[in-house]
């Protein structure tokens, strides 16, 4: 396993945009595929993305797809997510969680395959 860091959360203003950074506390996070989910208030934990260790195979949920960009830093060893025109249904708690060694696939449907987990960045949208 890995320590997972998340940052740049905070509250903004309906139509904003932020940006979420995971930085992990070893190297070797460059060499994993790893992904965003969210917990809304009073939901599950939901997939948001995900990226490939090569840093191809990337996914999105429906709901975020054409506002949120997910992308990696192998120089600062992080996992970015760029979020733009941002809404109320946005505001949540965001993970960063490591997935498979070596590997472009990311799972949208669960948490399974996932071995790591930051403690959360909150996320607040303000209408």
């Amino acid at each position: 396993q890995v320590h997972l860091v998340e940052s740049g959360g905070g509250l903004v203003q309906a139509g904003g945009s932020l940006t979420l950074t995971c930085a992990a506390s070893a190297p070797s996070f460059n060499n994993y595929a790893a992904s965003w989910f969210r917990r809304a208030p009073g939901k599950e934990r939901q997939f948001v993305a995900g990226i490939g260790w090569s840093g191809s195979g990337i996914k999105y949920a429906d709901s975020v797809k054409g506002r949120f960009t997910i992308s990696r830093d192998k120089l600062e060893n992080t996992v970015n997510l760029q979020m733009h025109s941002l809404n109320p249904e946005d505001t949540a708690v965001y993970y960063c969680a490591r997935g498979g060694g070596y590997s472009d696939w990311v799972n949208p449907g669960s948490e399974s395959g996932y071995d790591s987990w930051g403690q959360g960045t909150q996320v607040t949208v303000s209408s």
